[in-house]
């Protein structure tokens, strides 16, 4: 399956958004892939507001979020790939999510219980549910 993660980033974007708040990104600047401009960035660490009006041609798609935004006055496209973004939240009051270092999903367990293990579980369950240990006295 795909990381849900820029579906999560898309809705709360657009939750943050309609509720006439201003969303902000954590990004990791260490990453190789991101594309900010130079010295923005602090402690590897850099917040971006990706409101539609500080914004121009946003678009959040599954590998990342690209935009045009002004930085003393310079337009420059900026690219932040989905894996670098630590959180999405509202500036106005701390709403939002963090996202871990991690966001994959485990490895699914080796030995998975079918349909057939469970029905033949049941059966045994059944057959003892079924010998009563109680007797009728009068």
């Amino acid at each position: 399956m795909n990381s849900s993660k820029p579906y999560i980033i898309r809705a709360l974007h657009e939750w943050i958004s309609e509720n006439d708040c201003t969303p902000l990104v954590l990004v990791n600047s260490k990453n190789e892939d991101v594309q900010i401009p130079s010295g923005i960035d602090e402690d590897g660490k850099v917040v971006l507001n990706v409101s539609y009006g500080a914004t121009k041609n946003l678009e959040i798609i599954n590998e990342g979020i690209l935009f045009d935004a002004r930085f003393s006055g310079v337009s420059q496209n900026l690219f932040v790939p989905i894996e670098s973004i630590l959180a999405i939240y509202a500036r106005e009051n701390g709403q939002g999510m963090m996202f871990g270092d991690n966001d994959q999903l485990p490895d699914p367990p080796k030995s998975i219980k079918t349909a057939k293990d469970t029905q033949d579980k049941n059966k045994e369950s059944k057959k003892t549910k079924d010998k009563s240990f109680l007797k009728v006295v009068k």
